[in-house]
């Protein structure tokens, strides 16, 4: 049980890193933070792009396995 515990603790490390680096890796959309260091001079065109809808995809991806490791060390703590 000890191994499953240290294995989550370390996915959850990992996983919150690629996360962080994923969402800082996003477009500002404007009228927020980013506009605040300069990322509101760019003019939205439409939709969105193959790579943004791809950084999309592995943010979400990235997100979900994030929470099942959080849910995972809960129940492991509560019940373990």
């Amino acid at each position: 049980m000890e191994y499953v515990r240290w294995f989550l603790d370390a996915l959850l490390v990992i996983t919150s890193c690629f996360l962080v680096m994923l969402i800082l890796m996003h477009k500002g959309r404007g009228g927020g933070m980013s506009d605040m260091f300069g990322g509101g001079m760019s003019s939205s065109l439409g939709g969105s792009s193959v790579a943004e809808r791809n950084l999309n995809r592995v943010t979400v991806a990235m997100a979900l396995i994030w929470v099942s490791v959080v849910v995972g060390l809960g129940l492991l703590i509560r019940f373990g």
